[in-house]
């Protein structure tokens, strides 16, 4: 793909931000996933593959963001679609719950709920300032964080609620709206992207 144009001091410290949030994603999703597997929660499995997700869409921005507009609003279609994977899995685990229906341990549960929310508070800062630019790309990449945070702090309340009540369906129900968290911030970003295609044709 050719550059149509020098990488601006802007972009450069997007780089570094995306480089960044693509490791803590990807260092949190082996955590989340071995304690998702080893006590049974729909919720930390559901935010796992986002974290899984995470990583493919900072990666995605770090390859494109050298590119050309049109490239970049192709891209941030592209994303929309990826975001939709954690959904898509967190739906089918849930089915699957309804088969055994085993309270999480609530301890591990809280806990590495909060190490997510962590993870993913400093991620969103490190991205905030660069949210409008970029067009989908950028936006992309703080949706996706923005709305993690939103997802952990949801996950911690399930955690403590299932430390009262024993029940497995706080962990369902987070799972399942975290599932939904990622179909609005797809539709968002596709949005985004057709958008910033639209003004590429007007432009002369």
């Amino acid at each position: 793909m050719t550059h149509d144009y020098p990488v601006s001091r802007e972009q450069a410290d997007l780089r570094k931000a995306v480089r960044f949030v693509a490791i803590a994603n990807l260092a949190y999703f082996g955590i989340e996933f071995a304690v998702a597997q080893r006590i049974g929660s729909v919720s930390l499995f559901a935010d796992s593959i986002d974290f899984l997700e995470d990583t493919s869409i900072n990666v995605l921005i770090l390859l494109a963001l050298g590119w050309s507009a049109t490239a970049r609003a192709r891209t941030g279609k592209l994303l929309a679609l990826v975001i939709l994977v954690p959904g898509i899995a967190a739906f089918w685990t849930a089915i699957a719950k309804f088969g055994d229906p085993v309270a999480p341990d609530a301890l591990s549960l809280t806990v590495t709920g909060a190490g997510a929310f962590a993870v993913n508070l400093v991620c969103a800062l490190r991205l905030m300032k660069h949210r409008h630019g970029t067009g989908s790309l950028t936006r992309a990449a703080f949706l996706s964080a923005r709305n993690d945070v939103y997802a952990n702090a949801a996950v911690i309340a399930a955690g403590l609620i299932t430390a009262v009540t024993f029940s497995f369906w706080p962990d369902l129900i987070v799972g399942i709206g975290i599932a939904i968290m990622n179909a609005d911030a797809a539709k968002e970003i596709w949005k985004a992207a057709k958008e910033e295609k639209a003004q590429l044709e007007v432009e002369p």
